[in-house]
């Protein structure tokens, strides 16, 4: 059979199973070979149709003879490759094993897939996965024992609800629950979830960044109009008891070397908000804990005091126990807070109800309200175990510690139009509806609290409020202003459709006013707010109007779009707002970045958040919080305060994430950070660098080396290989680690010695500069041994920076920070366009040891070690990664041909100088130690590189205070 019919009777016998048979002849005569699969026809292309043994010699029970010399098809000439016969009976004996490996393949299915999904494309139909007879039969029994399991898993998966009763209301909310068991969700979580990149930390699903591509909407926002973020997962602890005892108690946890404390006078009076960096007790400079803001409430003669303290709740695992241990408070209190109604219940996770057994379905019974099978929401912090008790009271200073997490929710408004938002979105409470009849049921605290008093404050606070409208920006008050207010509920007066708040230019303000705010600032008597009383907080949750109800009383209401009037039972809501300052430090863009946070009750977050939105505000994730403290110059809690307990783990965190990441990426696509001659490219060594630092001054002071050979520290001409110094500052910093208390460093907030070293910073003004306030500082030489002077006072100390580049680049997380020699600096001098110099290649000298690594590993059997032999373990660590330097790592500041002195925290291109800016830490005695050998035009001059670069360049260094 030949041509198109050959071919095609090919093709239907192609899947049909036969019998392996051999037929041949004579060279020249007719063959026939029927055998399946890709690899019998190339044993029929190899060897004729036979295949003899690999593994074992010809011997005459083989089946074949050995190859001879045959006659060729075409010519009669001999050939080789084809025996002359075969014996059929042993060929198939020495097959038989094949055979039957090849059966149980077939037979065997490993995949999920069904049996139709196996056959060859043209052989499937549409109708294989419902209709039996539609498959071959050989096929037909496995098929039909798929679908009988496959009807059994439906019946089973039948049990659970359906969709519609999955998305009931109260099965909804038990469905939360159960999810929020490990991280809690804030009230505005679902409306993130929707729009952000969520993430899960510190006990907290948040909101990272948004999905849509907004990051220079979101710098627009900030500098132009209103960017909104949710701060409500910020902790804060709330302090009972006498003033005097409060004070003497906080003392021990800071220092009046660092700025204001909780004794500041403007603080302590409730007119303004504070912050400060918290220590352990008793042990400044070193062990810092972190950040915190605190608050105290206005004064009233015949009440104890009462301290509010915000801070970060990485922080919080540290800063409660020494509270504790300095307020003596270590006896816990049992709570006594009525229950809420049973409608808006507020239970624990023990008291978290089960969910509805399956396949029941909800059904109301006549008569019965809607409020018993409300299913019961749980709002409770998460931040600690559900048996710790949020309540602590020392029977000796008689202070009390409670924690309000979650308690009060916290916004945050950043942009010079945050103040026309806030206007639009809140309205000041309304007087009037206090004289209604006494025959209607009074659910809010509002009447009982508008006496005489607190009528006149009230409408003070309201005037003040509405002269807000009239300032140009939020950075025109004074940082940290408090104002109480009492507004309506923002849910009847929420527009339509969404609009952009914008100062009304028709209503002109009362300018002497104004301005007289501007300069005194919002006074001591406008800061009160119900908000500091626990039990109108309660009420005011309690009293909260369902959004279903609220929603039926807008259908009925007359005229569509005018505003609800609820009487007694609208809602009066207790808020704070505080002022945010902006930039405070710098030159440039004083003010940028200011705005308001505002403090409300819990339940309330969702309605200020939606009319928030509704009047223009760009709503903001995590990340963009980041940049707006990058923009700023300010440091960010827990990134940027690595001498803290909550900044070490931040950076173990991350050190892993990145060489995950770089670990996933083959070796060809991904920088080779060795032959880059970065040492620490996932996690700055600010141990090593203050210690080398350290001995580095320490060994000059020793020798008595003149100033002048102290330009310039001898660096190793191949950075790979260690020169004899390097060594040497390796073995000092072996010693000190020996020593007890060697593994110490602090950031340097003494703001004494900031200013001096701030000042010593900035260069004289010459041809093309403007004259700095500190002129008549920078214009001194620092004196002859200041810097070991401060280092010794200041001892393994680091320096908050901010640089900016001269000319293009955009410095990255963990770049360096180095000194430049002179003649880079003669270059620059020469050429303005010089960027800067470039670090040669360096060499890579775990490479053939890595492979030497890998060869021994293969080699080894499957049980055996793998541990290298020849190689030392000195000289080979446990565990190497191709382009990164495993430990311990060689010397820091000798390594490169550039001196270093710092790292970058965080670094990026700035929208707002318009150029690249970074924010990074550089070692105090480094630093002192360049500024005393550079000329006074060019202080300040440093060199950065990037982790993954080998160009260096030039950027002005500030320390900002």
């Amino acid at each position: 059979m030949s041509g198109a019919k050959g071919r095609k009777y090919e093709k239907k016998m192609k899947y049909q199973p036969t019998s392996v048979t051999f037929h041949t002849g004579d060279p020249g005569g007719s063959s026939s070979k029927n055998y399946n699969g890709a690899g019998a026809q190339q044993q029929e292309r190899k060897y004729g149709g036979v295949q003899p043994q690999r593994d074992q010699p010809w011997t005459p029970s083989s089946g074949f003879k050995p190859y001879q010399e045959q006659s060729d098809y075409r010519d009669g000439q001999t050939s080789q490759g084809f025996p002359k016969y075969i014996t059929a009976t042993t060929f198939a004996q020495a097959r038989a094993a094949e055979v039957k490996a090849m059966l149980k393949a077939v037979s065997n299915k490993n995949s999920n897939s069904q049996v139709f999904q196996a056959l060859p494309k043209h052989m499937r139909r549409r109708a294989m996965s419902s209709n039996v007879k539609r498959i071959p039969r050989r096929l037909r029994a496995i098929a039909k024992r798929e679908l009988e399991k496959a009807s059994q898993q439906k019946k089973e998966q039948s049990k659970n609800k359906s969709r519609k009763a999955r998305r009931r209301h109260g099965n909804l909310l038990l469905e939360f629950n159960r999810r929020q068991r490990k991280n809690l969700w804030l009230e505005t979580h679902i409306w993130h979830a929707k729009r952000f990149h969520m993430v899960k930390k510190w006990g907290y699903c948040l909101g990272d960044k948004p999905t849509s591509k907004c990051y220079r909407a979101c710098y627009r926002a900030m500098t132009k109009h209103c960017l909104l973020q949710d701060l409500s997962y910020y902790c804060c602890l709330e302090l009972t008891g006498g003033e005097n005892e409060l004070l003497k108690a906080l003392a021990r946890l800071t220092n009046r070397e660092t700025g204001l404390t909780f004794a500041a006078v403007g603080c302590l009076s409730g007119k303004r908000q504070g912050s400060l960096v918290i220590y352990k007790a008793d042990k400044y400079p070193l062990e810092p804990l972190g950040p915190v803001t605190f608050l105290w409430k206005p004064k009233k003669m015949s009440e104890e005091r009462q301290l509010w303290i915000w801070f970060h709740p990485a922080l919080k695992q540290d800063l409660i126990p020494q509270l504790k241990t300095v307020c003596q408070c270590g006896e816990p209190v049992v709570q006594s807070i009525p229950l809420p109604e049973p409608s808006t219940v507020v239970s624990t996770v023990e008291e978290m109800p089960e969910p509805v057994s399956v396949g029941c379905k909800r059904k109301r019974k006549e008569g019965t309200p809607l409020e018993e099978i409300t299913a019961k929401k749980f709002i409770r912090e998460r931040t600690s175990p559900p048996l710790i008790p949020a309540c602590w009271k020392s029977q000796t200073t008689g202070i009390v510690l409670r924690d309000l997490t979650l308690e009060i929710l916290r916004y945050r408004l950043i942009g010079p139009l945050s103040h026309s938002v806030l206007s639009d979105a809140l309205y000041p409470a309304s007087l009037w509806k206090i004289f209604h009849s006494q025959d209607e049921k009074h659910c809010s605290w509002w009447p009982e609290y508008c006496n005489e008093d607190n009528l006149f404050l009230h409408e003070r606070q309201q005037n003040l409020f509405q002269l807000l409208r009239g300032i140009a920006s939020p950075a025109e008050i004074s940082a940290g202003t408090v104002l109480g207010l009492v507004v309506d509920d923002p849910r009847l007066t929420l527009p339509r459709k969404r609009t952009k708040s914008m100062p009304d230019l028709s209503v002109l303000p009362d300018f002497e006013k104004v301005q007289q705010l501007t300069v005194e600032g919002i006074t001591d008597e406008a800061s009160p707010s119900p908000i500091w009383d626990q039990a109108v907080r309660d009420c005011v949750t309690r009293s909260k109007i369902s959004e279903q109800e609220l929603n039926r009383m807008k259908m009925e209401i007359l005229v569509p779009g005018s505003r609800l009037d609820l009487g007694a039972k609208e809602s009066k809501i207790p808020i704070l707002l505080i002022h945010q300052s902006g930039k405070l430090t710098g030159q440039e863009c004083l003010g940028w970045g200011s705005g308001w946070d505002i403090l409300i009750p819990k339940g309330w977050g969702m309605a200020f958040w939606i009319s928030l939105i509704y009047r223009g505000a760009r709503a903001g994730g995590l990340q963009e919080g980041l940049k707006h403290s990058q923009h700023k110059g300010t440091a960010h809690f827990p990134n940027d305060f690595p001498d803290c307990a909550a900044g070490v783990r931040f950076s173990g965190e991350q050190e892993k994430e990145l060489l995950d990441k770089y670990k996933r990426r083959p070796p060809s696509k991904r920088p080779n950070y060795i032959k880059h001659g970065s040492v620490a490219p996932f996690l700055c060594p600010w141990q090593q660098l203050v210690e080398e630092w350290e001995m580095i001054l320490k060994t000059e002071d020793e020798r008595g080396v003149s100033e002048e050979h102290r330009g310039a520290l001898p660096a190793p001409e191949s950075s790979g290989e260690e020169k004899s110094k390097g060594v040497k500052v390796k073995c000092a910093d072996e010693e000190m680690k020996t020593s007890p208390g060697a593994a110490d460093f602090s950031i340097l907030r003494n703001r004494t010695v900031l200013k001096q070293v701030s000042a010593w910073c900035l260069p004289t003004s010459g041809k093309g500069k403007r004259a700095n306030r500190s002129a008549r500082f920078s214009r001194q030489q620092i004196p002859s041994g200041a810097a070991l002077s401060i280092s010794a006072h200041n001892p393994r100390c680091l320096v908050w920076t901010r640089l900016s580049l001269l000319k293009k680049g955009s410095p990255t997380s963990h770049a360096l920070i180095c000194i430049p020699d002179p003649g880079d600096i003669q270059m620059l001098c020469a050429d303005l366009t010089f960027c800067g110099p470039q670090e040669p290649k360096h060499k890579d000298h775990f490479k053939k040891k890595i492979k030497e690594l890998k060869k021994k590993k293969l080699a080894a059997s499957p049980g055996a070690s793998c541990k290298v032999q020849g190689i030392g373990s000195s000289e080979l660590p446990s565990k190497l990664i191709s382009g990164l330097w495993p430990e311990p790592l060689p010397s820091i500041t000798s390594h490169c041909t550039r001196v270093t002195i710092g790292f970058v925290l965080r670094g990026d291109f700035s929208l707002t100088a318009g150029c690249g800016e970074a924010l990074g830490l550089v070692s105090l005695a480094g630093l002192l130690h360049m500024l005393s050998q550079q000329a006074s035009d060019r202080k300040g001059l440093v060199l950065v590189r990037n982790p993954a670069s080998l160009q260096y360049r030039f950027a002005r260094i500030m320390v900002e205070v």
